[in-house]
């Protein structure tokens, strides 16, 4: 496998070109951001926790029956992933009110939800990725409705085997969002699994163990990346 010309730089990642058509190179990088850009820092060695912790993830979820596009760990931050064509849709699953849906429920934060809540938002950040509905979508071309549906489908299926690994690991899984996209007009699961896209908080104290300490000034960064890789890790090699 040879690495080519750099694609695309993201807030997280870097995209590479390979020798092989169906493969991306990936590589994670320490720069964090938040509020849709306008916080913006350093969090030590998360490019590395959320290379690994992804790829275990995925690989998780794979030997469960979920198709994703991971395919090799190469190193601490690089990876090999399939070569998909992404949906612009991400799908949040919630199981607890945090974040924004506070506001939406008038609820407070750390309410347990009686079922999975799956919001739908649109890839733009010139817009700050808009939450919009599944009539959006379809009137503008962005997915049809059986993607939208198959979406749904893997999501779920994602929230019950991420939700029960993660509370083996002493973790409560609050939310988490998803970015999928297509091969030959499959939906596959893509992008990562890691604390900076998923909300983790410890199941006994609450404290949390993921990108919200960065947004909120919380202090203990690295260490909470560090502990959430390092439970799940251990909750999966004794599942």
């Amino acid at each position: 496998m040879e690495k080519l010309a750099m694609l695309y730089e993201g807030k997280a990642k870097k995209i590479y070109d390979t020798n092989d058509k169906n493969v991306f190179w990936v590589e994670y990088k320490d720069d964090a951001t938040a509020f849709n850009g306008i916080k913006k820092g350093t969090i030590v060695d998360k490019g590395i926790i959320n290379n690994k912790m992804s790829a275990m993830m995925f690989s998780y979820l794979q030997k469960n029956g979920v198709d994703t596009h991971f395919v090799e760990l190469l190193s601490d931050r690089e990876q090999i992933v399939r070569r998909l064509q992404m949906v612009p849709l991400e799908i949040v699953v919630r199981n607890i009110v945090a974040g924004s849906l506070v506001k939406k429920v008038g609820k407070e934060e750390g309410y347990s939800l009686a079922s999975p809540v799956l919001e739908l938002y649109y890839k733009d950040d010139a817009l700050g990725d808009p939450m919009v509905n599944e009539t959006h979508a379809l009137a503008m071309g962005w997915a049809t409705i059986e993607q939208i549906n198959k979406m749904k489908e893997i999501a779920l299926k994602v929230n019950e085997l991420m939700t029960k690994i993660v509370a083996k690991a002493g973790i409560d899984l609050v939310d988490y969002k998803l970015e999928f996209g297509l091969i030959d007009g499959k939906v596959m699961l893509g992008d990562e699994i890691s604390p900076d896209t998923c909300r983790f908080w410890d199941k006994d104290t609450g404290e949390k163990l993921d990108k919200d300490r960065f947004r909120r000034d919380l202090g203990k960064i690295e260490e909470a990346y560090a502990e959430v890789y390092t439970r799940l890790k251990d909750a999966l090699e004794n599942a």
